[in-house]
């Protein structure tokens, strides 16, 4: 009950606030994620692994703009220079090689439709599907964040997490029909030990965070975060952190919010089913290379 009167309050805030002014503007957003599990060979010196990881996060930091409106909006990463793959030239799959670069979300959320348009292994896809539809529980807790005034939602995600297990898979010794199993153990073990993913755990749910502003009564967030009576300021998954850094309204500038329209035309589940069959490729090129004693950086 208090939390159907918390719900309606914030929603008559904000709709009171939406007749008053053409809520109109940019966001900047500012994107960290964290490592979870260990990677790396028994025998890999400490500093090693420690340079790796930093190197990791790094890659991971990222920051994004979103421009919205009333009904749409779009999420552009900024474009920064390549980060060197941690394991060139030292043989063996290399970090970032199953990265998807680029990056401009559209959202329409009067449609509940979305487009994300991204450049994986150097092909241009259009994504376009519906809107992932989040049952959010607002709460009565508060924060500021910046000169706005927060709310605390939070909702369960559910995860597909077909595209991690088939990593795994791939990530695995084909098996010996030659009934070696200490040579099929070692090669497991070396297999797995060197993956920089295959430790790392993958959850079938996620419970989001949100902090959402009343103040800027928009439904919009970043990426594919929506459907909150105001603009979503802050979003923590316990892997992800996404921070709002700066919000600039223009509410007397009209702003051009354009939905991309370059790349080949898929759905979430198609682009999802061309990656893992993309990783799966490079996963055996990079072990044939192995077996002929060289990795993609050595000599065959």
């Amino acid at each position: 009950m208090k939390k159907s009167l918390l719900f309606s309050f914030i929603l008559t805030l904000a709709i009171y606030h939406g007749h008053s002014q053409n809520f109109i503007g940019t966001a900047i957003y500012q994107s960290k994620t964290s490592i979870q599990g260990d990677f790396g060979p028994p025998d890999m010196p400490e500093a090693r692994k420690q340079e790796i990881l930093e190197r990791m996060k790094k890659a991971m930091e990222k920051s994004y703009e979103l421009t919205f409106d009333r009904s749409t909006s779009l999420y552009v990463e900024e474009e920064k220079l390549e980060t060197p793959s941690v394991d060139q030239g030292r043989g063996g799959p290399r970090f970032g090689m199953f990265s998807t670069t680029g990056g401009t979300y559209y959202k329409n959320i009067q449609g509940q439709v979305y487009t994300n348009s991204v450049e994986t292994f150097g092909k241009k896809f259009l994504i376009k599907d519906s809107l992932p539809q989040l049952n959010w529980q607002l709460t009565s807790e508060t924060k500021k964040i910046g000169n706005y005034t927060c709310y605390k939602a939070t909702a369960v995600k559910t995860i597909d997490t077909t595209s991690m297990e088939n990593l795994r898979d791939m990530m695995r010794p084909p098996r010996r029909d030659n009934g070696d199993k200490a040579g099929e153990q070692e090669q497991k073990d070396s297999v797995q030990g060197n993956s920089l993913l295959a430790r790392i755990e993958s959850p079938k749910e996620q419970i989001i965070t949100a902090w959402f502003t009343p103040d800027i009564p928009v439904g919009q967030g970043p990426g594919p975060y929506w459907g909150l009576p105001g603009l979503i300021l802050e979003v923590n998954d316990g892997r992800t952190a996404i921070l709002c850094s700066k919000i600039v309204l223009s509410p007397d500038k009209e702003i051009e919010i354009v939905q991309p329209k370059r790349g080949k035309e898929v759905t979430q589940t198609e682009y999802n089913k061309i990656l893992v069959e993309k990783m799966k490729e490079m996963s055996e090129r990079f072990r044939n290379n192995g077996r002929r004693g060289g990795g993609p950086g050595g000599r065959p």
